[in-house]
């Protein structure tokens, strides 16, 4: 049985490790994440955003619902943390 999980393991890693050689390098300004969508947030956010802030107008205009949405998960776990230490505390 540990000769079959080190054998998964084995595969996994290689299978990971042979997924990353696609992948850009670090920073590179020519990677497609780069070259697609940030020269238009960079030179149109003023514009379109009436906002002088770059990161101001992504979170808030651009991303608005992706960033409300976080802003609920967060609340969430932490509400129910606090939840969950106020009972173990009446016990």
């Amino acid at each position: 049985m540990r000769w079959l999980n080190a054998l998964i393991m084995l595969l996994f890693v290689a299978l990971m490790l042979y997924a990353t050689v696609g992948l850009p390098d670090h920073a590179d300004p020519q990677a497609p994440a780069n070259t697609h969508v940030s020269p238009t947030y960079i030179e149109d956010s003023v514009k379109d955003t009436h906002t002088p802030n770059i990161v101001t107008a992504v979170l808030a205009d651009y991303r608005g619902y992706d960033t409300l949405g976080e802003t609920i998960v967060i609340f969430t776990a932490g509400l129910a943390c606090v939840l969950i230490l106020m009972k173990r505390k009446e016990r």
